[in-house]
């Protein structure tokens, strides 16, 4: 005969599990602002700025975005790590290309 299932056990098992993750996924994105050099925003001009990324439809701008991010990734091909502390690691730009800002309109 099959043991019966503790359901308030697992319930917990994955509510405690969803917590971990929510945490993990807010340390992670605090090590970006902290990697971008972006902590040294203010919190107001960050938020902003966050606002602005994500209410965006323009394809090319949120590309050239993409492109950088991926660039702070692989620079070097040291890939993300914690504990970067405040020095910001993003790639500059090549040259010639125009650099967009959150705040700024791309090109027409």
């Amino acid at each position: 005969m099959r043991k019966p299932r503790d359901y308030d056990t697992e319930l917990k098992a994955l509510t405690d599990k969803a917590r971990k993750l929510k945490l993990r996924r807010i340390t992670q994105l605090g090590e970006l602002v902290i990697a971008t050099g972006a902590d040294a925003l203010a919190a107001e001009v960050l938020a902003g700025a966050l606002l602005e990324a994500a209410s965006t439809s323009d394809a090319a701008r949120k590309e050239a975005w993409r492109g950088r991010g991926a660039a702070l990734f692989s620079e070097d091909g040291k890939g993300t790590r914690a504990g970067t502390g405040n020095k910001p690691r993003g790639a500059a730009p090549e040259p010639g290309s125009p650099q967009l800002s959150l705040g700024e309109p791309g090109p027409a």
